[in-house]
């Protein structure tokens, strides 16, 4: 089931085909949920892999995770599970992009496909609901579209019957991934006197890539701490991709970078040590 925004004040819309593929539904019991080797939250990242691997295999970039997502597509299972039905909407006459909206997310264009069976483990569950989805036509085309960015992925179990509900809701919407910032090893030299050494510092970076929407780098924010001490600004904000300082032997010091997007989206850091060993020999004195 697909939607745009200008259809959202339409009372009809022309869903994608709701239900899973019957032939995949098997009538063992599954087994108790602590024999399983995954978890429910291992089994909804491995489907995230195993949909971006079919949009890898024809060329696209995988969509994000978004945490938002990820819960109303849980939320979504949860409630498919624990109130027996199987559709895109809810007993309560909502669908995925009423909850959308109803939690503020901005979207210009979603998605939502689910699928359920009985497989006898999460593994097999999995791979059972991703053959499910690519082979309609419906599914696939969320699935593998090239203006989705983002990704929420849900499973939940039925008490009693061990049935698999699986959700996963699709987005385009603003870049919400920060940017990406790796610091090199520090290039440590001689310093002016026998007691400082010259350190370079240097890093590199980019904007993480999205199908649709990648807002692109911005500025770099650089910090150092001096044995294991607080860390301390270099600079907030700055285009540079290198730095060097002259600096105090018989010290270890870290240095760490993150890099920002043009949307406002901060990185992890990437952080690079250079213990300077003071210079043998250079100094000498007699008396």
């Amino acid at each position: 089931m697909t939607r745009d925004p200008a259809l959202r004040r339409r009372t009809r819309f022309a869903p994608l085909l709701i239900l899973a593929l019957l032939a995949a539904f098997v009538a063992a019991p599954a087994p108790a949920a602590a024999a399983d080797a995954m978890t429910v939250t291992d089994a909804e990242l491995a489907m995230v892999q195993a949909l971006n691997a079919d949009r890898t295999a024809r060329g696209l970039v995988p969509v994000r995770i978004d945490s938002r997502l990820m819960s109303i597509a849980r939320g979504r299972s949860v409630d498919m599970a624990t109130k027996h039905y199987f559709s895109h909407t809810q007993p309560d006459g909502r669908n995925v992009f009423n909850i959308l909206n109803a939690k503020s997310i901005k979207w210009y264009t979603a998605g939502e496909i689910i699928a359920k069976n009985n497989y006898g483990t999460l593994a097999q569950s999995v791979e059972g609901a991703n053959i499910q989805w690519m082979n309609s036509a419906g599914h696939k085309a969320i699935i593998v579209s090239t203006s989705m960015n983002y990704v929420g992925v849900g499973l939940a179990i039925e008490a009693g019957t061990g049935v698999k509900y699986w959700t996963a809701v699709y987005i385009k919407g603003p870049d919400r991934t920060g940017a990406r910032a790796t610091a090199a090893q520090p290039l440590v030299s001689a310093g002016s006197t026998s007691t400082t050494k010259r350190v370079t510092v240097s890093w590199t970076g980019a904007d993480v890539k999205l199908q649709v929407l990648t807002s692109g780098l911005y500025i770099f924010r650089l910090q150092r701490r001096v044995d294991g001490g607080s860390w301390v600004n270099i600079s907030t904000g700055t285009t540079a991709k290198s730095a060097t300082y002259q600096l105090a032997t018989n010290h270890t010091y870290d240095f760490r970078v993150a890099a920002r997007d043009k949307a406002g989206n901060w990185g992890a850091w990437s952080t690079a040590t250079a213990t300077l060993e003071p210079t043998v020999g250079a100094v000498s004195a007699t008396r």
